[in-house]
């Protein structure tokens, strides 16, 4: 399956490293995918890569490879191939690549892996293996001792139903978070990051009780809805002094989950995919150095990025709103209004956001495929955290001030809710689908239905709405942790016939975020995707075409017999200059371990590509203007690319860029190329960079009396200077 790739070599280091280099590639794109007529699988691709005799033979230089290296990832990342032999050939030659995949597989954490015992075994032949080996021992009892300790705090909760522990959860938030959340002057980046580490460590235990619930458990009815309300919220509500034991389990649980989670991100992540660090073993002990200022900085730079970004799309929403007929009208009840419109500015933010990055079009469907319009999903979402806010969470608050206890701000918020006809006010919230609908009709009020209608009604909540059940079969099926759902990126959550609400989540969560994950990570499957992926491309070629670049989109090279470079999403050219842009599209990441793994799959593969393209679009400039219907350098339309281009065949300046719509790895280089955020780019040719420092979060705008933020072209547009702006940051000038 991978011997071909080492044949009739001439023996020279070069040639060894250029056919590991390609064998690896394959292998990690997950070629060949089919021998013999049959589907490949990965377990025969493994099997196939890792005894291929070659690598026996193979010089300590094919092991500094990149795509070597990863493959090597992969290997301490399987269980069932073993190949000792080799793998001591290698670290005796180049124990480095071994550090290298040891630390990325995060064998940290799989002490009875058998790939640890291959490498205690490595020991013997390696001084670097056997510190490895200490420095893996000491993270593996780290990491068993706050396991055992997640085990024994889960022990008393384990007879609870899941709903039981969603209610206990909730007390919890309303008790602790809620009150710390509403307080404007408290929300600094250290209560945020303590906040989401709640959040995360709620995630892991509803996953850990979803992989112990049976269907029936899952089915909410009221008498299953009383008898938990009866045990966990009715001793609160009368203000008895017995504290219940599950709510002082549930709070040793979060704690041990929030440390366990606290140390696989700042511990074993760290020291898996950071860098710019490394562990220096102390005896027993683990100290951290830092060895590359640079490239530790660079994950908090981009996160700055993301924040200022919020920002950006939020200015440019209220520009639009106070453009449009809504600015002058109210909307719902007076005493809503302004929140009702804070909401409808937040929804249009959310849908250029959406529309323009990320290619999604006016309307997107529901797991069933029901089209629903898409600013009145956003909206609803946006409306339904306003209310929450509004009528749960601030009164809340207030009765707490009032009161100076929590129990009985919750008697007196549950009391309001019965006084204004019969309305729920408790920390969780429940209703049939039928009564949902009603609740929402509201909400899809317009020109067309100025009554609203029950029919859209019904498709928003569907489209945000996450089935319990399935989630429950699939946490059963031992879901990786990275490949879970999140299971609050939709806010209705179905029990069956019952849709339960967090008030406490729903109100204050990032809904923008929800949206976008709701649809490029849930919605992979859906219908509209791969035309969204097409729009983003043809977003992207009209908005450089706006600015006076001749634009191709998905040109496709001419074949030959030993290679096809695949189609070209966009090339681009304006004053010399001709980009060729690699356009990728994908969702939100939280972790240094997401980004890797993005790193080493989507863009290290489109960086290979980009090399093969860029290749094909210099050949075909460089072919004479007269070879018009040869065949040779038009591509499919027929017309040589440089006459499509309005191009000249001489001194023109080729780049490539990958064109990503997530921020991760920003301005990096994948086989020499750099890699640039989508959203940079359209700021960049809009020249609005100034939106991204509104004092909207609270942060002092930058010193402008340079006048640098004015504009990126104090001397008129041009492609030159257009590049000079991408590839020295200056969009993110200042931030």
């Amino acid at each position: 399956m991978y011997e071909p790739y080492f044949e009739n070599l001439d023996g020279t280091p070069a040639a060894w490293a250029a056919a590991a280099d390609a064998a690896a590639s394959a292998y990690l794109d997950g070629r060949p995918r089919r021998s013999s007529q049959r589907e490949t699988t990965g377990s025969q691709r493994d099997a196939a890569f890792w005894r291929c005799p070659a690598w026996m033979d193979a010089p300590p230089v094919c092991w500094h490879g990149e795509a070597s290296r990863l493959a090597l990832v992969r290997y301490f990342s399987q269980e069932p191939v073993s190949n000792p032999a080799l793998l001591e050939r290698i670290a005796t030659s180049c124990p480095e690549a071994i550090l290298f995949a040891v630390r990325r597989s995060r064998l940290a954490v799989r002490p009875a892996s058998a790939r640890r015992l291959e490498l205690d075994a490595l020991g013997a032949v390696s001084p670097e293996m056997a510190e490895l080996r200490c420095v893996l021992d000491i993270f593996g009892d780290a990491y068993r001792l706050r396991l055992d300790e997640v085990s024994r705090c889960q022990g008393p909760l384990e007879a609870l139903t899941l709903f039981e522990l969603l209610l206990l959860t909730s007390l919890h938030a309303f008790e602790h978070m809620v009150p710390v959340s509403l307080a404007a002057a408290s929300r600094d980046e250290a209560s945020r990051a303590e906040e989401q580490a709640i959040w995360r460590a709620m995630h892991d235990i509803l996953w850990w009780k979803l992989s112990m619930s049976e269907d029936a458990a899952l089915h909410l009815d009221e008498r299953a809805i009383g008898l938990a309300l009866s045990r966990h919220l009715a001793p609160v509500l009368e203000n008895t002094t017995d504290i219940r034991p599950e709510r002082v389990a549930l709070a040793e649980l979060l704690a041990a989950t929030c440390e366990l989670n606290a140390f696989l991100s700042r511990s074993v992540d760290a020291f898996c995919f950071d860098d710019g660090i490394r562990f220096v073993r102390l005896g027993e002990v683990l100290e951290i150095e830092e060895v590359d200022v640079a490239l530790r900085a660079a994950w908090t730079r981009d996160g700055r990025k993301l924040e200022r970004l919020h920002t950006y799309w939020l200015c440019r929403a209220l520009d639009a709103f106070a453009d449009s007929p809504m600015a002058t009208q109210r909307i719902g009840r007076p005493e809503n209004h302004e929140a009702n419109q804070l909401a409808y500015v937040r929804a249009l933010r959310t849908r250029l956001q959406l529309t323009e990055v990320h290619g999604v079009g006016t309307s997107v469907t529901t797991d069933a495929g029901e089209p629903v319009d898409l600013f009145q999903a956003l909206l609803a979402s946006e409306l339904n955290s306003a209310f929450f806010q509004r009528d749960i969470l601030a009164a809340y608050v207030a009765h707490l001030e009032a009161y100076g206890d929590w129990g009985l701000a919750l008697r007196q918020l549950a009391m309001d809710g019965f006084l204004q006809g019969q309305q729920n006010r408790l920390p969780l919230t429940w209703s049939g689908r039928a009564e949902k609908v009603s609740n929402l009709i509201g909400w899809t009020v317009t020109q067309r239905d100025p009554q609203g209608s029950a029919l859209v009604a019904g498709r928003i909540l569907d489209f945000w709405s996450s089935d319990w059940r399935a989630l429950a079969e699939r946490a059963r099926g031992g879901a990786e942790k990275e490949l879970r759902p999140e299971l609050f990126e939709r806010p209705y959550l179905r029990f069956g016939s019952m849709l339960v609400q967090l008030p406490w989540l729903a109100g204050v969560q990032n809904n923008s975020t929800a949206a976008l994950n709701n649809l490029r990570r849930l919605g992979l499957r859906r219908g509209e995707y791969r035309a969204e992926t097409a729009r983003i491309e043809a977003n992207l070629g009209a908005a450089l075409a706006a600015r006076g670049f001749a634009v191709v989109l998905n040109w496709q090279p001419p074949r030959s017999a030993s290679d096809d470079a695949g189609e070209v999403d966009l090339i681009c050219a304006r004053d010399g200059v001709v980009l060729v842009l690699e356009v990728k599209s994908t969702f939100l990441r939280r972790s240094q371990r997401e980004a890797w793994q993005h790193a080493s799959t989507t863009l290290r593969k489109a960086g290979r590509q980009l090399r093969r393209k860029v290749a094909a679009v210099q050949s075909a400039l460089a072919e004479s203007a007269a070879t018009v219907g040869s065949g040779e350098a038009t591509g499919a339309a027929g017309t040589p690319l440089a006459q499509r281009l309005g191009l000249a065949a001489a001194g023109l300046d080729v780049r490539g860029w990958i064109v990503d719509t997530s921020i991760e790895c920003d301005h990096q280089c994948f086989s020499g190329f750099r890699k640039v955020s989508l959203e940079e780019i359209l700021i960049a040719l809009r020249d609005d960079t100034r939106l991204l420092h509104e004092p909207l979060g609270g942060d002092p705008a930058p010193d402008r009396q340079a006048g640098a933020l004015d504009s990126l072209y104090p001397l008129g547009f041009s492609g030159e200077r257009f590049l000079e702006v991408i590839e020295s940051q200056a969009v993110w000038a200042g931030i």
